[in-house]
């Protein structure tokens, strides 16, 4: 006979205890289980709708209009630019911002809004209430920005690695024969524009250029002397560096702090560092030119060879900048700055470059630039001139 016994009161409790939780959870999990499964995918949103004054429709997606040109990208036609006049009705999804012509554009002057077209006028809805905020007529619209891009241009603040745009310069010429030489260059010219957009007034410009010419030519004494009279080696080497920060007051105006560094061997020059201040102005601006103006007022230091003379000047930098887009996309530029000093008026300098970038191959260009210095200063037995004449590749950056 098996011996009675009772399992204590506190084991009773955790038992039921734990089959009340179990049940619970299993309950909950049946009970979510069928919601879960039973939910759709996310609902994507509608596209965009055409209605042309014919009758016809196409569904896809505005992205800008200029004027009266519509951007319009569809699946089935890919991006078209549509005019006004052609279209009855335009329904969008998305939101956009419309500026007028003439409107000045301020961080917290617009928001976005989902907008409408329909006899030649552009009606913006608040999303909350459905409510027409602003009508634009389309003769009075300067351009039509989507909401992220007016988001990132005229609001946002990018880092300082952000939004840069370019190119970098590679080149090489080897000789060997009797004579052995070699020539390297390589070049770096970079800008960013806040905003990147032509449409909108620009709030900041930063640049930066590096340009490398390294060349040695060596050449053997012929007929060779006995004891052997050792090779004849001539050497170029001429780096330029500088960069600017630009901030504008007006769409034309604006204000500027930069510096340089050159280095001239044909010169003599082993350093040449400027650090200044000073103001610019956009003289011409259109989609294919711009031609700018600026001076400034700057701190010089000059180091020449042994015997290691050095100058320290105040002076001033007046710079004129062009550059053109070409046909084909061919771009060429132009610049020439004149450098003198007001405590030492015998003490001037000058440089001159021009340059010819010839689209090849998607990213890549072939790139001419001549540049010329003078220096009126240069170190005991070196010219006053130097003048290259410089060819490579170029890849675009952006």
């Amino acid at each position: 006979m098996s011996p009675n016994y009772e399992i204590p009161p506190g084991s009773r409790r955790g038992k039921w205890h734990s089959l009340f939780v179990l049940s619970l959870i299993t309950g909950t999990l049946f009970h979510v289980a069928p919601q879960v499964w039973a939910q759709s995918p996310a609902a994507q949103p509608s596209p965009d709708v055409i209605v042309f004054t014919n009758g016809d429709q196409l569904t896809g997606t505005l992205e800008r209009a200029t004027g009266n040109s519509f951007v319009f990208k569809s699946d089935i036609v890919g991006e078209i630019t549509v005019t006004a006049d052609k279209i009855k009705e335009l329904h969008t999804a998305g939101k956009f911002v419309a500026l007028k012509n003439g409107e000045e554009v301020t961080r917290t002057s617009k928001k976005p809004a989902t907008i409408s077209y329909q006899d030649s006028v552009i009606s913006l809805s608040d999303d909350t209430s459905s409510s027409t905020v602003e009508t634009v007529p389309v003769k009075d619209l300067s351009v039509l920005i989507d909401d992220a891009t007016y988001t990132k241009e005229v609001t946002g603040n990018p880092g300082i690695f952000q939004d840069w745009t370019g190119g970098v310069t590679g080149g090489v010429t080897l000789v060997e024969g009797t004579n052995y030489g070699e020539t390297f260059t390589a070049a770096l010219n970079l800008i960013r524009l806040v905003p990147s957009v032509a449409f909108l007034p620009p709030r900041t410009r930063d640049t930066v250029d590096v340009l490398e010419t390294y060349g040695k030519l060596t050449q053997p004494v012929i007929p060779q002397t006995t004891p052997p009279t050792p090779d004849s080696v001539a050497k170029t080497n001429i780096f330029h560096a500088d960069a600017e920060h630009d901030k504008y007051f007006t769409p034309r105006l604006y204000g500027l702090v930069g510096l340089s560094f050159d280095h001239n061997f044909a010169q003599g020059l082993n350093l040449q560092q400027i650090y200044g201040a000073g103001i610019g102005y956009t003289v011409i601006k259109t989609p294919v030119q711009e031609f700018d103006v600026k001076a400034d007022v700057h701190y010089e230091r000059q180091n020449f060879v042994p015997p290691n003379t050095s100058n320290d000047l105040i002076g001033s930098s007046f710079t004129e900048l062009y550059h053109r887009t070409l046909p084909r996309k061919i771009l060429f530029t132009e610049s020439g700055t004149f450098i003198p000093a007001w405590n030492d008026l015998s003490i001037y300098s000058a440089i001159f470059d021009a340059g010819l970038v010839l689209p090849t191959y998607k990213r890549f260009s072939l790139n001419l630039d001549l540049q010329d210095n003078y220096l009126s200063n240069p170190a005991f037995g070196y010219k006053n001139n130097s003048f290259q004449f410089v060819t490579g590749v170029t890849y675009t950056l952006k």
